[in-house]
């Protein structure tokens, strides 16, 4: 992150969003967008947002598991796979 260069006012965001929105879709570095000084919201492009969600939601799922393990809450390889052929030659 180049934070001199990705944080910026929001009267700079008024004046110059375009250009704005161009420098983030092309280096998909999010800006910083402050307020009296303050930082007040991030502005970001899609496609890294998107990368983003689907990191945070792997991170959630291996804390899941990891919780289970911590709770015993395991199966074994053999008896997933019994339960999805017994699943499988159901239908």
């Amino acid at each position: 992150m180049h934070i001199t260069k990705d944080i910026k006012s929001v009267t700079y965001l008024k004046s110059c969003a375009a250009e704005l929105l161009k420098q983030i879709n092309e280096n998909h570095r999010p800006v910083i967008i402050t307020q009296n000084g303050e930082a007040r919201a991030v502005l970001q492009d899609p496609e890294s947002y998107d990368r983003m969600l689907n990191a945070i939601g792997m991170l959630k799922l291996i804390a899941q598991g990891e919780e289970n393990i911590k709770k015993g809450k395991l199966k074994t390889q053999e008896a997933v796979f019994a339960n999805i052929d017994k699943m499988l030659s159901a239908k």
